[in-house]
């Protein structure tokens, strides 16, 4: 298979970025808009293309799907390893081009229409088109080090869209805030690579993944405080993917991340960037299945398990419908790590990696969905909360249909595409994980719930008294909304195990009847509790979050984790310990500097009278210093 085109799939978004972002000021904004949407649709037709070519055509090989790399030597540091530059085509990474070109396509139509006018309208596709890029480079990286580097172009590209509107202070800090709570986690990712190319002896992904490989067979060479060193190492890089997919206690930026112009939010903050770190989790997989019995691998799964639980009851007490589908995104993501982690590896047991990557697939059609919705309803109303709408069905009918497929979809329901991903993984707990599975059970209860509370509250209740008439969105906005309606519903009919599996052999996935009956019942209960309490308008929300009182309060504010991180870094890092180094540093060492600079002053303006410019002076001092010596020498001499 000749894969020399598929670079073409990431260079046209930079060659998109770079024309915008050089001539912002020559090009007209509607002519940038027509050059970024062009630009995608070429990347996107490519990346399907790829699809085809592997999955039917040349993918296969004695019955498995192989991967295909084409890799070039970057920097070579020992006869061993070396970091390479180039293409790894396999399940995954096409699975991932699909997703994201279609994705980063909606958005780039839609965002004619929602950016209209303003003033940044050039850059804003200039900025979109790197964040695609980066995207692109990240999911067809060879080795570590490779992903490492689009890795942090995403990082800063998702820093430029989150604080677009750089005159609102609201959303500076937002960015800041998401550029540095991700370089924490993302400083673990780095020494993890680093310790696995040192004790692996590469940052392949070839050979780190072979399980006859040394890096696999070896991995209890060396060890650290109880564990093999290249279980930390694993541990390390997960810490960077907990970062990027906002898992606790990593999650804190990604609500605040709204700030940004919402086809931002569908783009990186419900498809592309925050799953990037369940794809490396996936990516490795072998090695977190393999090495120690998969100990790593199962922190994944707890972490996963309790960052879903953990959003999901924070969603409900939302009131910013852009917060309450952030909160979500969190618990999705949540759910494909717990799938990951629950996964076995060889034929039919590597379910949990099959699901995790179908809900991947799902997940981003109809979250992205939610998103362009939820923007198509700001767009109409100028405002995220929820008390300022009501009964916006009759307005915006095209949006509410819409964003009733994609509510469906996330709660479960069949035939929507959410319900055949999440019965995979409730499935794979269930095998696997008992407790895990219990978690997922409620996660999907509360998911619908808190779906129809925002859809409800959206679309019904009661009527609003609206300054301007609401309308609905021009084409531009509501074509990519039935697009992606469309695939809500029928992406969940690929028979997507036969592609997708962590063994590349493919398998025949069945529908478990009785666990996908219980999946539906709880989502059922679900919708059927928002129903009664905010399809028309009542007290009972209220009545019933007195009734929790303290516990709805924290709910409410999020467990206070923002507080708590705030109280860390400015009251104990930086009024305690930095000032602290501050005064010693102000005191102790400015102060003996300091204080040798004063004497010397002292001094030399005490002895400048020797140097007085006279000879008689120089001649005194000349003969006097003679005859000291000379007394001296007499003095020792008759000793």
């Amino acid at each position: 298979m000749d894969i020399r085109y598929i670079y073409l799939i990431p260079f046209i978004p930079l060659a998109v970025f770079l024309l915008l972002g050089l001539n912002y000021k020559r090009i007209k904004p509607s002519v940038s808009g027509y050059i970024g949407v062009f630009g995608l649709l070429v990347s996107t037709v490519l990346s399907y293309y790829t699809a085809y070519q592997y999955f039917f055509v040349h993918g296969k090989v004695n019955g498995i799907y192989k991967p295909i790399i084409d890799r070039h030597i970057w920097m070579n540091f020992t006869d061993t390893l070396s970091i390479d530059m180039g293409l790894y085509i396999d399940a995954i990474s096409v699975m991932m081009l699909i997703v994201v070109s279609t994705i980063s396509l909606m958005v780039h139509i839609y965002s004619r229409g929602y950016m209209k006018g303003d003033d940044g309208y050039t850059k804003f596709f200039a900025f979109l088109s790197l964040f695609t890029f980066s995207m692109f480079g990240l999911v067809l990286s060879t080795n570590l080090f490779q992903i490492y580097i689009f890795w942090e172009l995403v990082g800063v590209s998702s820093f430029l869209l989150i604080g677009y509107y750089y005159t609102k202070p609201s959303a500076i800090a937002a960015a800041k805030k998401a550029f540095i709570v991700t370089r924490f986690a993302d400083f673990g990712f780095l020494i993890g690579i680093l310790i696995m190319g040192y004790y692996a002896g590469t940052f392949d992904f070839e050979m780190l993944n072979n399980p006859e490989g040394s890096a696999i067979l070896n991995w209890a060479s060396t060890s650290f405080m109880g564990l093999s060193v290249i279980t930390w190492g694993l541990l390390l890089i997960f810490v960077g993917g907990a970062g990027k997919s906002a898992m606790m206690p990593f999650h804190i930026w990604l609500p605040d991340a709204m700030e940004g112009p919402t086809p931002v939010s569908a783009l990186i903050h419900a498809a592309t960037m925050v799953v990037a770190g369940v794809y490396l989790v996936a990516r490795l997989f072998p090695m977190f299945y393999f090495v120690e019995e998969g100990f790593a691998l199962s922190i994944v799964a707890y972490v996963g398990g309790i960052s879903s639980l953990f959003a999901a009851v924070i969603a409900i007490t939302q009131t910013d419908i852009k917060r309450v589908l952030a909160f979500s995104t969190m618990s999705q993501l949540g759910y494909m790590m717990m799938a990951l982690g629950v996964s076995g590896y060889d034929g039919h047991e590597g379910v949990g990696y099959m699901a995790s990557m179908f809900h991947l697939f799902t997940h981003a059609m109809f979250k992205a969905l939610l998103f362009l919705g939820a923007g198509s309803v700001i767009h109409a109303v100028h405002s995220n909360y929820l008390k300022d709408m009501g009964g916006l069905r009759k307005y915006l009918p095209v949006t509410n249909i819409t964003f009733l497929i994609a509510a469906l979809a996330i709660a479960g329901i069949p035939p929507f595409a959410g319900f055949w991903s999440k019965d995979e993984i409730l499935v794979a707990a269930f095998e696997n994980n008992q407790l895990l599975y219990y978690i997922g059970v409620f996660v999907a209860g509360l998911t619908a719930f808190y779906m129809f509370r925002i859809y409800f509250g959206i679309f019904w209740g009661k009527e609003k008294q609206y300054d301007h008439p609401p309308h609905e969105s021009a084409a531009s906005m509501t074509v990519p909304l039935m697009i992606l309606g469309a695939l809500s519903v029928g992406v969940g009919f690929i028979p997507f195990s036969e592609f997708v599996t962590p063994d590349g052999k493919g398998f025949e996935a069945h529908l478990n009847y009785p666990l996908a009956a219980i999946a539906v019942a709880v989502g059922i209960m679900g919708i059927a509790l928002a129903w009664v309490f905010y399809k028309k308008e009542n007290n009972l929300a209220n009545t019933y979050a007195k009734r929790f009182g303290v516990f709805y309060k924290w709910v409410y504010h999020k467990f206070y984790f923002d507080e708590i991180y705030l109280f860390i870094t400015k009251k104990i890092l930086f009024n305690g310990v930095a000032a602290s180094v501050a005064l010693f540093d102000k005191k102790v060492v400015d102060g003996t500097m300091n204080q040798i600079g004063n004497k010397t002053v002292f001094t030399s303006e005490k002895i400048k009278g020797i140097q007085s410019g006279k000879l008689q002076d120089y001649a005194l001092a000349f003969v006097g210093g003679v005859v000291v010596l000379v007394m001296i020498f007499i003095y020792f001499r008759a000793e």
